[in-house]
């Protein structure tokens, strides 16, 4: 299947989820994210404000802010790269371009996520096997994660069923080292 049908195919699936279920996942992430000793550990953590049907990261990004860690999410710019800014509470976000919230705070530069301790991006789907990320098409966190070191934890939230046999690769679509779903953690790299 093409990334254009299987995109469509994802976004119906998720778009079938029921408030309850997507709260009931976010839970279960959230829960089994922060038992691990690298999560806890980590003192900067690159993450993602949620919309929609993505797995939620709301209550992730708090609960990492108030654990300690510096939390930066995504600031989109005209060119569709990732700038970064520090989250410093829910009263410290604003609509930002597609109506998706960002911080207010100053902007770090897309070098930014470079010094992250562990990276949390959004995927439509991941590859079981060789850990590509499937995105929703503009190569945002494709250029995001080609600045991570390759040691860093990076990890894609999915929900039940997003863990798939193979994602459609391009050269410069990138891997995540982790798949994270309600249904628990997965070690891909």
């Amino acid at each position: 299947m093409d990334k254009l049908n299987l995109r469509r195919e994802l976004i119906a699936a998720r778009t079938s989820l029921s408030p309850g279920q997507l709260r009931a996942n976010a839970i279960k992430v959230r829960e089994t994210l922060l038992e691990q000793p690298w999560v806890q550990m980590a003192g900067l953590v690159a993450c993602y404000w949620s919309t929609g049907s993505e797995p939620e990261t709301h209550g992730l990004v708090f609960a990492l802010w108030k654990h300690g860690a510096t939390v930066i999410l995504p600031v989109l710019r005209e060119d569709d790269d990732l700038d970064w800014a520090v989250y410093d509470g829910p009263d410290t976000l604003a609509p930002g371009r597609f109506g998706i919230m960002e911080p207010v705070d100053t902007r770090r530069g897309v070098d930014a996520v470079r010094t992250a301790a562990l990276v949390i991006a959004p995927a439509l789907a991941v590859d079981r096997h060789t850990g590509i990320r499937l995105g929703r098409g503009g190569g945002s966190y494709d250029r995001a994660l080609a600045r991570v070191g390759p040691n860093v934890p990076t990890v894609a939230l999915l929900h039940d069923g997003e863990l798939i046999d193979e994602v459609p690769a391009e050269p410069h679509d990138r891997h995540v080292r982790y798949a994270m779903t309600p249904s628990g953690l997965t070690k891909l790299m």
